[in-house]
């Protein structure tokens, strides 16, 4: 979401992910393998060469949070006994602690959905002077 989020900051043009791992404080490996799956997916476009860099694929209003979990962390189920490989949970037949956490990452994934990359972004003040000091996002949050 903060590579998401720094774009949106940002756009307008071309964000470097050197620029992104400064902000963010994350290394430019990891990064890598985040904007890679980004691009993948949809969210992101990436322009290689001496002027490249990324910027968002889609406006920040179409992009909803819960979207972005949900593509990124479907991979990786929520506990042991929701994985499709390698449970071994012997309590799965008898478990009724697994459809309240079902009900629960449903109810998350709700909430997400409701929650654009514009209402994360714009209007937000204190998020542009770290990630785009120079920049001054005019729109209104819709939430």
């Amino acid at each position: 979401m903060r590579v998401l989020m720094f774009c949106a900051a940002n756009e307008g043009r071309l964000v470097t992910k050197t620029e992104i791992a400064a902000c963010c404080n994350t290394s430019e490996n990891h990064l890598a393998q985040v904007v890679n799956r980004l691009a993948q997916l949809g969210f992101l476009h990436t322009q290689r060469g001496r002027k490249g860099g990324l910027r968002l694929e889609r406006a920040t209003s179409e992009i909803s949070a819960g979207e972005v979990f949900r593509a990124l962390a479907s991979e990786v189920p929520p506990v042991e006994c929701f994985a499709a490989e390698d449970n071994t949970c012997p309590l799965v037949d008898a478990c009724r602690l697994r459809p309240v956490i079902a009900e629960a990452v449903e109810a998350f994934y709700a909430r997400m959905d409701a929650v654009t990359l514009a209402d994360l972004v714009c209007g937000n003040r204190a998020l542009m002077q770290i990630m785009a000091p120079d920049i001054a996002c005019t729109a209104e949050p819709a939430v």
